[in-house]
């Protein structure tokens, strides 16, 4: 057995680089919360030039289908960068989730080949708080001639997707189906989230018609693959809203003065600051180990997704909250964003499976008594 690579090499940080450069032109906390309280919430130009321009559409898909043939690496980079901006983009849905669940199925290479141009966006047809180790869902019914009929409920980024990758079970069993969101029998509804930044739709298929791409004893070990790396590599996201509020609590903490003394200088307030760096390095540790296994292949992968999970969602939570606390009074107003992260934190913690359920799972896995 391997040790894992929990070091970045030098085509990460200059991904890293690349990404960073670009929300901080083009998504600063200030735009985020304009776009809020707007009636759009996804940036879909900025979308547009990360997956066109920056080719992050198709990071996971291979070469030969116009993509970068990059791994879970590599994703999970650009995770902790757009976490760290909370950027309002589809890339986990569509780019990951989505992208997954093809990449396990025959016959798809039509469609990831359009995701990795960037000429589609597509989402994984499941509800935000699905697991790997779940059920197979049975919520959207197909007939034998691939006509879906059914809802799911608080689909993340299904508001935005053309292509909706749907778990439904047919004559013979579990499937999985892709529908065009255009070409009729779609209809999509969008509840008010929590997370204002990563919005979620209710859809409702009503005579759809779908195409199959992997039947019973394919499509459930492909869904299973596709939520286990989305689980993965939401631990990098969750890594990175913990490095931004960790720096940006750090920061104003340096300048914000009582009794003539930075806030900063305070013991009590250095030990929560300390206590929140001790968590970030291990949340970095666990992220970057599930990430690495997931891009080996590893048959620990698993389990190296399960501690992530287990560790960085309520690692970030903590890391949010710390932040809104210390800010004082400002951290409380709608104008900072500090909110926003918060409340991503806390939809995070609930997406693919909670840290109890993983847990759970983790406890399973390794042979713990429950």
């Amino acid at each position: 057995m391997t040790s894992p690579d929990l070091l970045y090499s030098d085509v990460e940080d200059d991904l890293r680089s690349s990404v960073r450069s670009l929300l901080a032109d083009r998504c600063p906390p200030t735009a985020v919360l304009a776009r809020c309280e707007g009636d759009r919430p996804h940036d879909l130009p900025l979308w547009s030039t990360l997956a066109r321009e920056l080719g992050l559409a198709g990071l996971l898909v291979p070469e030969a289908l116009g993509g970068h043939g990059a791994s879970a690496r590599e994703a999970a980079v650009v995770l902790e960068e757009l976490g760290a901006a909370i950027t309002p983009v589809p890339f986990l849905s569509s780019a990951v989730l989505a992208t997954s669940a093809l990449l396990a199925c025959r016959g798809a290479e039509p469609e990831l080949t359009s995701l990795a141009s960037g000429g589609l966006t597509a989402a994984l047809a499941v509800p935000l708080s699905a697991a790997a180790d779940g059920a197979f869902p049975g919520g959207v019914r197909a007939d034998e001639d691939g006509v879906l009929t059914g809802r799911v409920g608080s689909v993340p980024d299904g508001a935005v997707a053309d292509l909706l990758v749907v778990p439904a079970v047919g004559p013979d069993g579990p499937g999985l189906y892709t529908v065009r969101t255009d070409a009729g029998g779609v209809d999509r509804s969008a509840p008010v989230p929590l997370d204002l930044t990563r919005p979620i739709a209710d859809i409702s298929f009503e005579q759809a018609p779908g195409r199959l791409l992997a039947g019973p004893g394919q499509a459930e070990p492909a869904l299973e693959r596709a939520l286990l790396t989305g689980a993965g590599l939401l631990a990098s996201e969750q890594l990175g809203i913990a490095q931004w509020c960790l720096e940006t609590t750090v920061a104003y903490l340096k300048e914000r003065t009582q009794f003539a003394r930075p806030v900063g200088s305070f013991q009590s307030l250095k030990h929560r600051l300390a206590d929140l760096w001790l968590e970030l390095v291990s949340a970095r540790a666990a992220a970057r180990n599930a990430a690495d296994a997931l891009a080996a292949g590893s048959p620990d992968a698993p389990v190296a997704v399960a501690l992530a999970q287990a560790y960085c969602a309520p690692a970030a939570v903590r890391a949010a909250e710390e932040c809104v606390q210390l800010h004082g009074g400002i951290g409380m107003t709608w104008e900072h964003p500090a909110h926003l992260f918060l409340k991503r934190a806390k939809a995070d913690e609930i997406a693919l499976g909670t840290p109890g359920r993983h847990r759970a799972r983790l406890g399973h896995l390794v042979g713990l008594p429950g």
